[in-house]
């Protein structure tokens, strides 16, 4: 199981599943990703639509493609974080080029 966290676009929400509601989204690392929209996988009060940014973490792979066992919505404090990743990197190509 992956713990990182994964940025990814909301692709469709499909309210009844054979296992309760879930959504598909898209992220640039892993493609497809499906997650549960049930209370334990699904952090947030509201769901999601397509075109949200969520946070998609605690990966696992199956058959059919990759699960997500928690999710939650991009929010300003990720982009913070991204932006000092972005960053961290690229000082470190710098360095390197140097």
């Amino acid at each position: 199981m992956l713990d990182a966290e994964y940025e990814a676009v909301v692709q469709k929400v499909f309210s009844d599943g054979r296992h309760g509601p879930y959504a598909v989204a898209r992220s640039d690392s892993f493609g497809k990703i499906t997650f549960s929209l049930n209370n334990g996988v699904w952090k947030e009060e509201i769901r999601p639509e397509p075109g949200h940014y969520v946070i998609l973490s605690k990966l696992t792979k199956k058959r059919a493609g990759w699960r997500a066992t928690q999710g939650r919505f991009f929010t300003p404090s990720d982009e913070k974080t991204e932006n000092q990743t972005n960053r961290k990197t690229d000082q470190q190509k710098n360095r390197k080029e140097k």
